[in-house]
């Protein structure tokens, strides 16, 4: 199926009127999963957030069944959402793992009357590979595998056995102690290496070089000094010639910059999702669908206007 987008992005713009912004740098503008192919090249791309956890740093506990996802979902297919991404183990640092069968006793069942009753591909958020088969079953087109196959590399064969697509993500370890381990020989050359041997066991796998998207993986083993260069370098990664995704929203660093607690960071979540924009984020990965959609348009608009204008 092909996706038809708004607001086509510019193929060229010059912030300096002396080449092209970052933002239209890579020729990675297109990524397919399943029977879905978006054009990244014509707008920025929105993946929303329903985490089927009790325990998520932002909202954990709030979709305890299936009629409330459905709900959830329902709001951020209306909203703007371009994708679903569901989760049913946490992230956040500090957290615990689950069980396979826990985790999957949590998002099987919403994933699969989502599946049916929205047409809008579905992302599994997991790094096990049973997980992630029996979401391809049940309708999935993505998964959002935080490690970059680096915990479960049997992941890569059930996206490459579904014609699926994948994003890859840089942490330093497991949520439990990621934010321990935040020393860097390098941090933008040791991430981009890191994800280069993601990107490569992918395709050594099978996994179409176009279903590959990259995460630098913000909040993950990173202090918050370090979320903050790589958001300002992260047009270094469109190095890897793969579409790049961004999942800033609400983390903690925003809310230590702005000293601000959850429910006052979409501001300051809106400036890193316009920066991330400009330097070549493809896809943002945010909660509250309907502002970032606001803030997505409006800098896809922004760069829609070439200095030729002039």
């Amino acid at each position: 199926m092909q996706e038809n987008a708004a607001n086509p992005k510019p193929e060229s713009l010059s912030l300096d009127y002396s080449g092209e912004s970052p933002a239209t740098a890579s020729n990675a503008h297109v990524f397919k999963c399943g029977q879905w192919e978006f054009d990244l090249a014509k707008k920025t791309h929105i993946m929303g957030v329903l985490n089927l956890t009790p325990d998520s740093f932002y909202d954990g506990g709030k979709y305890p069944d299936v009629d409330s996802a459905l709900r959830q979902t329902e709001k951020m297919v209306n909203e703007g959402a371009d994708i679903i991404d569901i989760g049913g183990e946490s992230t956040r640092p500090g957290s615990s793992p689950v069980s396979e069968q826990e985790e999957l006793r949590r998002v099987i069942p919403a994933l699969r009357e989502i599946s049916k009753r929205f047409d809008i591909p579905l992302s599994i958020d997991t790094t096990k590979s049973g997980v992630a088969r029996r979401a391809l079953q049940e309708g999935a087109a993505i998964v959002n595998d935080i490690s970059g196959l680096k915990f479960d590399p049997e992941i890569a064969d059930a996206v490459r056995d579904y014609g699926a697509g994948i994003v890859l993500t840089h942490t330093s370890s497991r949520p439990l102690d990621m934010q321990s381990k935040t020393e860097y020989g390098s941090l933008l050359d040791d991430i981009l290496e890191s994800l280069g041997r993601s990107v490569n066991t992918a395709e050594q796998k099978g996994i179409s070089s176009d279903s590959i998207m990259i995460d630098p993986g913000f909040g993950f083993g990173k202090t918050v000094e370090q979320n903050l260069t790589l958001l300002k370098y992260l047009s270094k990664f469109l190095e890897l010639g793969k579409p790049i995704m961004i999942g800033t929203s609400n983390k903690s660093f925003i809310g230590t910059v702005l000293n601000t607690p959850m429910e006052g960071r979409v501001q300051g979540t809106a400036a890193t999702i316009a920066v991330g924009i400009l330097n070549g984020a493809s896809v943002i990965r945010v909660h509250e669908t309907a502002y970032m959609k606001s803030v997505s348009t409006m800098i896809d608009a922004i760069l829609n206007i070439s200095h030729q204008t002039y």
